[in-house]
This record gives C-alpha cells, structure tokens and sequence, in this order.
C-alpha cells in the first residue's frame, strides 16, 4: 500500500527469504503504487526484492503503463475473471526452488464489488482441473480478490484438497482465521496489507475521518508514509500430494504484534 508499503517490501522481503529458506514468494501488488494500482517501474523493484510473482486485483489497470507492461512480463498475474479482452494473464505456472512447479492464479469476487464480475468459481475450477497439485504441479495458489469474508471462506472450501493454499486479499486487514481445511489446503480470509496501520485501511487518516463524521470530502485520499508493517501468510506444502502441512500468518515490522515462521532478526 504505497510508498510505505514499497519501502517494506524491499528492505524486509529479502531478509525474510534468506532467514526462513523461502522457496517461492507471491506479493499482491494491487495499491502498491499510490493506494491505487501497480506501475511498470514498481512492479520491477519487487521482482528485484524477491518476488517471484506479483498478483493484482480491481486496480489492475488504473496505472495505465499496467496495460502495456503485464503483456511483456509473465510474473504479474491479473484477475482470471477479468473480461476476455484484457491484456495479461489469469493464471501461470512458474518455477520454484530445484525445479518445482508452482500454479498462481487470482479471481475477483462478486459480493459486494463495484463491477458484475464474470463466476469465480468456475473460472477457478477450469484452472484446479488443468493443474492438479501434486500431478502437473507441486503446489498452487489462489489469490481470492474479495469484499465478502464468505466469499472468500467458500472458495477455500471450494478449492479444498485441490489447491495448496487459498488466500483473501483486498480488504487490508489481517484476518485471524489461517488454518488448514478438512482437505489439505492452507486458507486465511484476508492477508492484510503492507502498509501504515496509523491509517483508515492505509490512507491518511483526515480525509477518510472527515468522510464519514461530514459525508463531505475536502480533499483526495492519500496513502499514510508511516513505518509500514509487512503482512502476509506462510506455508509449507508437501511436494507429492499438494497438501499444506504447515500455516502461519506473516507480521513483520511496524505497529502489529510480531509473527512468522521463526523470529526475524
């Protein structure tokens, strides 16, 4: 989430790779620049942080290099459910540590979005079928874009046994549900963001406060530049069955109470 968030990610991310022997690192990059989408230029200085892929979201294109940029660089995935027509694309499979496959895809919810969205859970379920965890790949994520927390929760339950992790993003902050399903698949409602936390979901406060004590708006929103916590979810996988065997939310730096898989030093 802004600048705050962007100076997170580069000085925390490669730390946390070297630390905890990451294998593979997918980062929502959504409002990454300005509160409001993901340049070219930004999206480069996370790849170069560490990132192995980069999701996004509804924003996708409000930066508007985005619609040039995604065609020529295949770790940015944008929304499955997107129109036919928009450039990039919904899902890829990409290589981690020793030569595993890992799937990344994104789909956007319905509930309570802006704009009619195309079925999430068909479009996921076409992917999960293309790509078993465990056969054609070693392990898979969906990136859940969502308003609705049941939203999200169904989709977890949906893709249960099928994908290695299901993960919310959107609503900005992290939700205390990460588990493991019935099945075999890591799920957390909502990631959080990296950003401000001494904010209203990560703009300066006044003008969103303002907002709602008014319902008059003075001014644009503008992202908080305070120290950033980075936020996020762990988890290992099984390479032979897909399976997550180990989940833990991700909280490092800033204004949250610390969490991880080991202390970061």
């Amino acid at each position: 989430m802004g600048r705050a968030g962007r100076r997170a990610i580069d000085e925390t991310l490669p730390r946390m790779r070297a630390a905890w022997k990451l294998d593979f690192i997918v980062v929502n990059g959504e409002n990454a620049s300005h509160g409001n989408g993901l340049t070219g230029d930004h999206a480069k200085a996370f790849l170069q942080a560490g990132a192995d892929v980069i999701t996004l979201g509804d924003h996708a294109f409000d930066q508007r290099d985005m619609l040039q940029y995604i065609d020529s660089e295949p770790r940015i995935i944008r929304p499955l459910n997107f129109a036919k027509d928009a450039p990039g694309r919904g899902h890829g499979v990409f290589l981690a540590t020793n030569g595993r496959k890992v799937l990344v895809t994104q789909v956007l919810g319905q509930v309570f979005m802006k704009r009619p969205f195309e079925d999430p859970f068909s479009h996921v379920e076409a992917v999960l079928k293309k790509y078993p965890a465990g056969g054609m790949v070693q392990a898979s994520l969906v990136d859940v874009h969502c308003e609705a927390t049941s939203e999200k929760m169904a989709m977890g339950h949906f893709c249960d046994g099928r994908a290695s992790v299901v993960v919310g993003t959107h609503t900005h902050v992290p939700t205390g549900d990460a588990q493991i399903l019935n099945k075999g698949t890591a799920y957390l409602s909502d990631a959080g963001m990296t950003g401000d936390y001494d904010s209203v979901i990560g703009m300066d406060k006044a003008e969103p406060m303002r907002r709602f004590i008014t319902g008059m708006a003075k001014g644009r929103f503008t992202p908080a530049d305070g120290e950033a916590t980075l936020s996020g979810l762990y988890v290992e996988t099984d390479d032979r069955t897909g399976r997550a065997t180990r989940v833990v939310p991700v909280r490092q730096g800033g204004r949250l109470a610390p969490s991880g898989p080991a202390p970061l030093e």
